[in-house]
């Protein structure tokens, strides 16, 4: 850089085109050497007059040797901001070399983020009035990311089938294809209020994980100072959001209230009524699978899923057991009709684990989402607060934020390890049925005000820590412990007694 200051332009210019030319000839003896690339952009950057079109000729030749030459790709994508190469040139890049190599992750990737600068979907038509300026810019690769407008879409489909249906095995093509089914995101809400009368507290439930920095609570219009706390110390971000209203504030049954939960970093409200002679109340979106669950499998029509689906199944007709093809078989089942494809989607779960059993764990808890997902579907429908889901097998929980009402949840006869530090977004919980699992870790099970029984027999709690939890839930009547490690503990009744001074009813 000092060079620059005492150098006249062109002699700066002959000493870095020396530096590349010799930087050139690091490449050819290394091509992946980040240094030599590192540096060779830091100069490029440098130069008084670059010459793009060359460097992006040097991208061309070494992609073309070894196509997932990720340090060239880095530098491609410098030399395309940098020279603002339009997009669909770029786009046309990838056609070449997926034409040429099916199995090449780097383009897969590079066209997903592409196609959308190219080929936006329009949120809504645009207004007749509405004219767009007279030279705006061509998109770059940089800019912000939306979804593939329909028409592209489907050509999208007819490449990637193509290329999936020519090496069922390769799997950079089906990675591409998750991405076309999936790219929906949950609109940003507040999708529950509740407000307890008893535990004078408010609890609120947001889509995503979020933190407390513009939440505000007004009752009867009055703003309230309140400390919004998470439902776990684990969490900065969560999803749930407690906070204490100001003693005597709701206790009158006789007394009506309405409560407002502002979340102003989004300017979104939603308002809540606690009516007399009610303990509690709520006020919340009806969940629904395209809400819930589905617009993170798929955006698309109905009619277009269907196709891809029958699309698959001749695939998996061909090859049984190709692993690619079942796992996007369950996704699109799911994205269709997740009821309806239970029992299919079962079946193909329990293959997938005997094709490629090094991935058991993963399917296994894949599908314990599922199927939570299914009973959340199914609760929603009969419109109740319990939550059974016992005998299915589920190694794992999910979704513990859609049940912040649930009042009595069965988990029993599964292969539970833990009830994670999730578990206390159940902030309205009073039973809790856990027979016949695995579970030694009880770290979720924490300040739930409302929990009155606790039903754990035959399972694999060893000491009085992993008990521990349950002494922060204050109305705690009941505790079933037969058939754990730690019913074997010297004294155990008597410590028992003293962690937990609220229980009248101990079995072990």
């Amino acid at each position: 850089m000092h060079l620059e200051t005492v150098k006249e332009e062109d002699e700066v210019q002959k000493i870095y085109e020396a530096e590349l030319s010799f930087l050139e000839s690091c490449l050819k003896v290394n091509p992946k050497s980040y240094g030599s690339w590192h540096h060779r952009g830091w100069v490029s950057a440098r130069l008084p007059r670059p010459d793009w079109a060359r460097e992006l000729s040097l991208c061309d030749r070494c992609l073309s040797l070894d196509d997932r030459n990720f340090h060239c790709w880095d530098y491609r994508r410098m030399v395309v901001k940098m020279s603002g190469v339009p997009v669909d040139q770029e786009l046309g890049f990838t056609d070449c070399l997926i034409g040429s190599n099916f199995s090449n992750y780097s383009s897969w990737h590079y066209r997903s983020t592409l196609l959308p600068l190219l080929h936006p979907e329009s949120p809504e038509p645009p207004s007749p009035c509405h004219k767009p300026p007279q030279s705006s810019p061509p998109p770059s690769p940089q800019t912000h990311s939306h979804r593939v407008c329909e028409e592209q879409l489907l050509k999208e489909y007819e490449l990637v089938q193509n290329a999936f249906f020519t090496d069922p095995n390769d799997q950079s093509a089906w990675f591409y294809y998750r991405w076309l089914l999936g790219r929906a995101e949950r609109e940003e809400m507040i999708s529950c209020v509740y407000v307890s009368r008893d535990e004078e507290r408010v609890a609120v439930a947001f889509s995503r994980p979020v933190n407390t920095v513009g939440l505000l609570l007004v009752l009867d219009g009055q703003p309230q100072r309140v400390e919004w706390r998470s439902v776990h110390p684990r969490f900065k971000h969560s999803p749930v959001w407690i906070c204490d209203l100001p003693p005597g504030t709701t206790s009158d049954i006789s007394n009506e209230h309405n409560l407002t939960v502002h979340w102003t970093e989004k300017h979104i409200h939603r308002d809540c009524a606690l009516y007399t002679g009610r303990s509690e109340s709520w006020c919340r979106d009806s969940a629904t699978d395209q809400e819930l669950f589905r617009s993170e499998l798929s955006v698309e029509k109905t009619s277009v899923l269907q196709s891809e689906l029958q699309s698959c199944n001749q695939l998996q007709e061909l090859e049984p057991l190709n692993k690619w093809c079942l796992l996007t078989i369950i996704l699109l089942m799911r994205a269709l009709d997740p009821l309806g494809y239970e029992k299919e989607t079962l079946a193909h779960f329990q293959t997938l684990k005997e094709v490629d059993s090094m991935r058991s764990a993963y399917y296994s808890d894949l599908c314990s989402k599922f199927m939570i997902e299914n009973t959340i579907l199914k609760m929603e429908y009969a419109e109740v607060r319990v939550f059974s889901i016992s005998d299915k097998n589920l190694t794992t929980l999910c979704h513990l934020d859609q049940l912040l009402l649930v009042t009595h949840i069965n988990l029993s006869s599964n292969k539970l390890q833990r009830l994670p530090p999730q578990f206390a977004m159940l902030q309205c919980l009073e039973v809790l049925e856990a027979d016949n699992n695995s579970i030694e870790n009880l770290e979720g099970v924490y300040h739930l005000p409302k929990l009155e029984e606790v039903l754990l027999k035959n399972n694999k709690i060893s000491t009085l820590a992993d008990l521990q939890p349950l002494a922060t839930c204050p109305k705690l009547k009941r505790l079933d412990l037969r058939g754990n490690p730690v019913t074997q503990t010297a004294n155990i009744e008597s410590e028992l007694a003293e962690l937990f001074p609220s229980v009248t009813d101990l079995l072990l």
